[in-house]
């Protein structure tokens, strides 16, 4: 299973949809607020070089936005 991470805040739409996509598809995520969580924040803008949420980090590997086609393929979804 892959170790997934969002950086998100309360008034995105594109996380929440994310997260939405998460749960419709099974995928257990670790969430943080980059609103609210400094460190959080520290760790969004040095793995992605922005300060634009989501960032969505499945395995080290960066997704920037809710790219539901680039998640699939990093969580393998829809592959038999």
């Amino acid at each position: 299973m892959s170790h997934v991470t969002i950086y998100s805040t309360p008034s995105c739409v594109y996380c929440k949809m994310a997260k939405e996509f998460f749960a419709k598809n099974g995928v257990q995520y670790e969430e943080f607020n980059v609103g609210s969580d400094l460190k959080a924040r520290e760790d969004m803008v040095a793995k992605s070089h922005q300060l634009g949420v989501p960032v969505i980090d499945i395995d080290g590997n960066i997704v920037i936005g809710f790219d539901q086609k680039n998640l699939e393929t990093l969580l393998g979804l829809g592959v038999k």
